[in-house]
């Protein structure tokens, strides 16, 4: 089965997010340790996929931001 890769993004942080609460909840540290080897793997396989996904687009360095276009902003001075 093949899982877009959103789908490592959201694992990965889900679960560094449980191993951060579960750090300040003071669990046992063999939990939180082992939790956090699992997180590490994760990153990697997040890294992996995220590299080698077949994305493409149109947009290229010359249109800057989608927030902040500087293309048609006017100089009112």
């Amino acid at each position: 089965m093949k899982f877009p890769v959103l789908f490592y993004v959201v694992v990965t942080t889900l679960l560094l997010v449980t191993i951060t609460i579960a750090a300040a909840m003071d669990m046992p540290l063999n939990w939180v340790f082992f939790l956090t080897c699992i997180g590490q793997v994760f990153v990697v396989i997040m890294v992996y996929k995220v590299l080698r996904d077949n994305y493409t687009t149109e947009k290229t360095f010359k249109d800057f931001y989608e927030d902040y276009p500087i293309g048609d902003v006017d100089n009112y001075r």
